[in-house]
């Protein structure tokens, strides 16, 4: 069997950069569901890098050996037909919701970051989405392939900066009290679902157009251990910042205050990671209208991003925090279900 790891890498690159939306890339979400429980939230971030190795492969795996077009395919295959259309509207919801989180995201940065108008910033972010969404998956791959490795590198350069402050080791293994500590405990498998849930509707038309078996499984792999390390490399610098939950962009600010040479490219980068993830949402609820109704790209694409825009006119920092966990535990019964299926590779010939 011909090992093609040109096309894991392929397939990994466009996992993290699923998952690496706004929230991730700017910080926001890591330091929701982690960074602000300290030590409690580490043992959390390796919890979730397994289930993010284990169960992004799985259900990679599982929608090409099924052949499902659409995330609808799949959760009919885990959760049954009826249950798995309840379960569809959800995720179209949810689909909706998150690409407004990025919209906004994406403003926030124009408006915190760089001192322009957040309007701008969304609207730059439609007009350049709409442009590789009619490339189709293979603007997907290539956005993906640039922008992910340079994710990676500045996580691990700000994580360099941080391990050699004096006290590094007392943050990090430092347990602050929080009145809901009792998420840290939630959170690994709430932030997997989440992301997982979410990733499905990229995923799964992906997995679908590879089919090779190998491919696919070591894609989800690489991409599992990429996020793994982006989660630590993120969160070794989050808890050297103070008063980390008051910024939007947590990120960005501490690049400023590291290595503040590097700030406007990394202002970029985290722009990069947010534009990725807008598409990957767009291109997965694409897919997922085309199956209730024929209808051109343009017209689809565009109708998103109009419901998208009105909903991202809220504050970015509010609807992530509230959106983010409440999805998480919506996706819960997506996520044992996918863990509880069992997984048999087709027998070769």
């Amino acid at each position: 069997m011909r090992k093609n790891w040109p096309a894991a890498f392929q397939i990994a690159a466009v996992y993290v950069g699923t998952v690496i939306g706004a929230g991730f890339a700017t910080g926001k979400e890591i330091v929701e569901f982690f960074s602000r429980f300290g030590f409690f939230g580490f043992i959390s971030i390796l919890m979730s890098g397994y289930l993010f190795i284990a169960l992004g492969s799985k259900l990679m795996r599982i929608a090409a050996q099924i052949n499902a077009k659409s995330y609808q395919e799949l959760n009919e295959y885990l959760f049954g037909k009826w249950p798995g259309r309840v379960i569809n509207i959800f995720m179209l919801f949810m689909l909706l919701g998150v690409s407004a989180v990025m919209l906004a995201g994406a403003g926030a940065v124009f408006e915190e970051q760089l001192g322009l108008a957040k309007n701008l910033g969304v609207f730059l972010t439609i007009t350049l989405s709409i442009i590789v969404m009619l490339i189709g998956t293979k603007g997907l791959f290539a956005v993906n392939s640039f922008v992910v490795p340079l994710m990676i590198c500045f996580s691990l350069i700000l994580m360099s900066y941080s391990i050699q402050m004096p006290n590094f080791l007392n943050q990090l293994l430092f347990i602050p009290h929080a009145e809901d500590g009792w998420k840290s405990v939630v959170a690994p498998f709430s932030y997997t679902a989440l992301n997982l849930g979410l990733a499905q509707a990229v995923l799964v038309p992906i997995a679908s157009e590879i089919k090779d078996d190998w491919t696919i499984k070591w894609g989800g792999i690489l991409g599992g251990m990429a996020l793994t390390l982006i989660l630590i490399a993120s969160h070794s610098t989050l808890i050297m910042l103070p008063n980390l939950e008051l910024y939007e962009i947590p990120m960005a600010i501490i690049m400023k205050n590291l290595a503040p040479f590097l700030h406007g490219v990394f202002v970029l980068v985290i722009y990069g990671e947010i534009f990725t993830s807008v598409i990957g949402n767009v291109f997965g609820l694409d897919r997922q209208l085309k199956q209730y109704m024929a209808i051109p790209t343009m017209v689809s694409v565009s109708s998103i991003f109009v419901v998208s825009y009105l909903i991202s006119l809220v504050n970015y920092g509010t609807l992530l925090s509230y959106l983010y966990p409440l999805f998480g535990y919506i996706c819960m019964t997506f996520f044992v279900l996918l863990w509880m299926k069992p997984f048999k590779p087709a027998e070769k010939n």
